[in-house]
């Protein structure tokens, strides 16, 4: 029977892998190890930021009949999708940050959706409409604590000219700037459908 004073202790397993970890190699030399490690770093930096943007596309974000049976289609009959001008802004362009270090906050926060996923949060049509202003309202108060942030990418103050913009927007646009407004404060629905209300039920018919 082993004397369990004679057994190496935690601290001591942990303080021997560290040694050995940072032991100079009697096998390669220090200009090897850099360079391996280097490319090793590169490959590894690659691959890492090759995932994040294969997340980010159209293709991955509607994979999902979640997203691809109900905001999809509304996005699709949106500005966004299909413009005089050519230009298609996707779900990452408005929902993503630029930013890496903001990109990455919110790849980790979406890992959540995972979890919705597997438990069908919003499996059906029904199920999505039931949590639609949930999600609407969580979304707006995001855009609105970063000042829209991603719509700016896009969408700049400084390169807009007001005067060219249709009377009705110029009306809104100008007064909305000087109190400070952001876009998400009266663009809420530009390429989804806003939650139904109490007072839009009300005021459907009833089925016969």
């Amino acid at each position: 029977m082993s004397n369990p004073n004679t057994m190496p202790t935690q601290k001591g397993i942990l303080l021997r892998i560290w040694t050995v970890l940072w032991r100079p190699s009697a096998r390669f030399s220090l200009a090897t190890l850099v360079i391996f490690g280097g490319i090793g770093g590169i490959l590894f930096w690659g691959g890492f930021n090759w995932a994040m943007e294969s997340t980010n596309t159209l293709g991955f974000c509607t994979s999902c009949h979640e997203m691809r049976d109900t905001v999809y289609q509304e996005y699709k009959q949106s500005i966004h999708y299909k413009n005089q001008f050519g230009v298609r802004a996707i779900c990452s362009d408005c929902h993503v940050p630029h930013q890496w270090i903001f990109k990455i906050r919110r790849k980790i926060q979406a890992s959540n959706e995972l979890l919705h996923k597997v438990l069908g949060t919003v499996g059906t049509p029904e199920k999505f409409e039931q949590h639609r202003q949930e999600l609407a309202e969580r979304v707006w108060a995001t855009m609105k604590a970063s000042n829209s942030r991603e719509c700016r990418n896009c969408h700049s103050q400084d390169a807009m000219d007001i005067h060219k913009q249709s009377e009705a927007a110029q009306k809104v646009m100008a007064p909305g700037l000087k109190a400070g407004l952001t876009c998400i404060d009266c663009h809420q629905g530009i390429a989804h459908h806003l939650p139904k209300t109490a007072e839009d039920s009300e005021e459907e018919p009833k089925k016969q």
